[in-house]
């Protein structure tokens, strides 16, 4: 993970301490400064795993979180919700999980049915569990848009044809998944159109993102949030019966350390302010409908 980790966290957090209180020995100030050190130790770390396509919109409602709550201090990581789920299962330290699909959740939630979680995990406090958002899949293409790309059903046949490159998500992640279940519906092969090299893949939606945005790739399939960050022209939506609807869940790991903060981040995204964060990327918040 590119982010701290609770313990270098917690370690960090000591050490600033330490000095502070060590300058309050030998200055001016002192108490100011020991007041400080004491106010910096007694933060609560809260780790929050959460799908890439959240990185801009969770962040800043994360910011708004610790302004008003400055007991605690957030840690994000953010990937694919594949990833995540693998990090979490493996032991990472968690307190809060958002993810992209419904599956990834799923996996982990003994309530789900044993054919989706079909290793038996009991990761998350279901009783914490609830929809946040709903995003949009959309076929967005580079400035310009050389390959004059207009829709879905353009996408197709530029495929068959073999005279673009798409780039895409791989099978375990999200978006890549639901790319699969947009080929399905054009009755595309989507094996044959990787052996016939008319599709990229990519671990995560960021990094399809880039791919569009650099023009390495002539079209992509993306979250209509991550099109809005990245300034790329969306040509076409996914319908409901292309995809599915994309709904991010959201809930507290049962291991979490830190319960209480990550019950605390949860109800500030159930929120008007969080709610605005969200919208203003393009997602369409659910907690409060």
């Amino acid at each position: 993970m590119t982010n701290l980790s609770r313990r270098q966290f917690v370690g960090g957090s000591a050490l600033a301490a330490s000095a502070l209180t060590l300058a309050a020995c030998g200055g001016n100030g002192g108490n100011a400064s020991a007041d400080a050190g004491k106010a910096n130790a007694k933060k609560s770390a809260i780790v929050v795993f959460a799908a890439a396509s959240m990185t801009e919109s969770l962040t800043r409602a994360g910011d708004q979180f610790t302004a008003k709550n400055d007991q605690y201090e957030l840690s994000f990581n953010f990937d694919s919700s594949g990833t995540l789920k693998t990090q979490i299962q493996e032991g990472a330290d968690c307190d809060v999980f958002i993810s992209a699909g419904q599956k990834q959740m799923n996996q982990m939630d003994i309530t789900a049915a044993s054919d989706v979680n079909t290793e038996g995990l009991d990761l998350i406090d279901h009783d914490t569990r609830f929809d946040i958002l709903e995003n949009k899949v959309t076929l967005a293409v580079p400035e310009g848009n050389p390959k004059n790309i207009q829709s879905f059903d353009d996408l197709a046949s530029h495929l068959q044809a073999g005279d673009i490159l798409m780039a895409m998500g791989n099978s375990d992640v999200p978006v890549g998944q639901y790319t699969q279940k947009i080929l399905a519906y054009y009755n595309l092969d989507e094996e044959a159109l990787a052996s016939a090299g008319t599709i990229t893949y990519a671990t995560n939606v960021k990094e399809v993102t880039s791919q569009v945005s650099a023009g390495s790739a002539d079209c992509g399939v993306i979250y209509q949030t991550d099109a809005y960050s990245a300034g790329l022209t969306v040509v076409d939506s996914a319908t409901k019966d292309m995809c599915g609807r994309v709904v991010y869940p959201a809930a507290a790991i049962k291991a979490a350390l830190n319960p209480e903060g990550a019950r605390a981040f949860l109800d500030f995204l159930r929120g008007d302010e969080a709610s605005a964060d969200f919208s203003e990327v393009g997602f369409s918040p659910l907690a409060n409908n």
